[in-house]
C-alpha cells in the first residue's frame, strides 16, 4: 500500500510539473512578448524595455486601449526608459535615470509621460494603470501620425536616420514621435 502511495504522488507530481512548464508556465510563449531595445551614439545610452501585445484583428485605439485613459504603454510589466545622461524632450529636461513611461492617447495626439516611480506591474488588480501623476518628471504630447499599413505587433524605437533622435511608438494606423535631444 505504501508503495502505491508513493507512486500516486510521483504521479500527480509529474503531471503537475508537466502541466506548470507546458501549458501555462515558463515554456509557454508570451502572446506579449518582452522587448528591449537598446541606442547608444558616442557617450549618450538609451534603454527601452517593454511587452509587445498584437492587434490580432482587434480594434485597437478606442477599443483595446481606450482613448483619454492612461496606458502602460505595452503589456504586462510596466514599460521602462532608461539613460545615462540629460535629455530635452519638448520644452523639458529630464535628467539622467530609469522611469516608467506612460501614455494617454487619443485620436489626434498622445501625452507621453516619464515617470520617475517604478512599478514592477503596469496594472493593478482590478486592470487600473498603477502610475502615481505626482511622479511625473516631463509630459510631452506628440501629435498621431497616421499610418497607411497596420503595424500588428506594438512597436517601441529609436529613430536617428536625419540626426534628430526621437523615440517612435506604433500600433494598428497610428505612430506618434517623440523628439529627444
Amino acid at each position: 500500500m505504501k508503495r502505491f502511495i508513493v507512486f500516486l504522488l510521483i504521479v500527480i507530481i509529474a503531471a503537475l510539473g508537466y502541466f506548470y512548464f507546458t501549458k501555462t508556465g515558463i515554456f509557454v510563449e508570451r502572446k506579449s512578448p518582452k522587448k528591449t531595445v537598446v541606442f547608444t551614439v558616442d557617450d549618450l545610452k538609451l534603454e527601452i524595455f517593454y511587452n509587445r501585445p498584437s492587434k490580432r484583428n482587434r480594434e485597437v485605439f478606442g477599443a483595446l486601449v481606450p482613448f483619454n485613459e492612461v496606458w502602460r504603454t505595452g503589456a504586462n510589466e510596466a514599460t521602462t526608459f532608461e539613460t545615462n545622461k540629460a535629455l530635452k524632450i519638448g520644452n523639458d529636461s529630464l535628467p539622467a535615470g530609469k522611469y516608467t513611461l506612460w501614455t494617454i492617447p487619443n485620436d489626434t495626439s498622445w501625452n507621453v509621460m516619464f515617470n520617475a516611480k517604478q512599478y514592477k506591474w503596469g496594472v493593478d488588480e482590478t486592470m487600473k494603470p498603477m502610475r502615481i501623476p505626482e511622479f511625473d518628471v516631463v509630459t510631452y504630447t506628440a501629435p498621431v501620425q497616421n499610418l497607411e499599413n497596420p503595424v500588428e505587433q506594438f512597436t517601441i524605437a529609436f529613430d536617428n536616420s536625419t540626426d534628430n533622435l526621437s523615440l517612435t511608438l506604433a500600433w494598428d494606423v497610428a505612430k506618434v514621435v517623440v523628439p529627444l535631444k
